[in-house]
């Protein structure tokens, strides 16, 4: 099912509406879809590199409000959207667990959105869901997912500006490793610096 889901976004790509569906997918990966916006986006920016910074600016306010949703689902939607789309992924187990830990503070979820940004970990849609639930402040909820998934769509566009098509397999196969490694070093110092000091 997720590979047949992938092949479909990824023929998106080839239409004349791809900017709305990048859009659409964008907008519902913050909330609820498996499938990262990526798979659309960057086909559609290595076929259009002059339009690489405006698929991004798409992609980012698409999914920024996405995300808003996600907050909206998590604060007032738990029981009856949340937790359905949690059990569904086969996260909600994890998410609980998260949700009721007493470690979980602002400084945390603003961590996990920029890790979540550039790097998937945790899914945006567990982090946007979360910060509803936790009731995060949904003004700086806004700014972070701002900073968050516009770093992450920025930095793919200078990328494939910058390198083109040989870029693609490093950007699909080590950057997201690269990256969630550092997103998993940032947490650990979290943690160590939170619970050590």
């Amino acid at each position: 099912m997720l590979r047949g889901l992938y092949d479909w976004t990824l023929s998106l790509a080839a239409r004349k509406s791809a900017e709305w569906w990048l859009a659409f997918i964008a907008f519902v990966e913050s909330s609820v879809f498996l499938v990262p916006a990526d798979v659309l986006y960057l086909p559609m920016a290595l076929s259009r590199p002059d339009r690489a910074y405006r698929y991004a600016l798409i992609a980012t306010v698409a999914s920024v409000l996405g995300g808003i949703v996600g907050w909206f689902i998590g604060h007032y939607a738990y029981d009856a959207v949340a937790r359905p789309i949690l059990e569904f992924y086969g996260k909600y187990d994890d998410f609980e667990q998260l949700r009721s830990s007493a470690g979980v503070s602002i400084e945390f979820i603003a961590l996990m959105l920029v890790t979540s940004g550039a790097a998937h970990l945790p899914p945006i849609k567990v982090v946007t869901i979360l910060s509803g639930a936790l009731g995060v402040n949904l003004a700086l909820f806004i700014v972070l997912a701002i900073i968050a998934r516009g770093g992450r769509f920025l930095l793919l566009a200078w990328l494939l500006r910058r390198y083109g098509e040989p870029i693609r397999e490093f950007i699909e196969k080590r950057l997201g490793l690269i990256v969630g490694a550092a997103a998993v070093a940032l947490i650990l110092l979290y943690i160590l610096i939170k619970y050590a000091l």
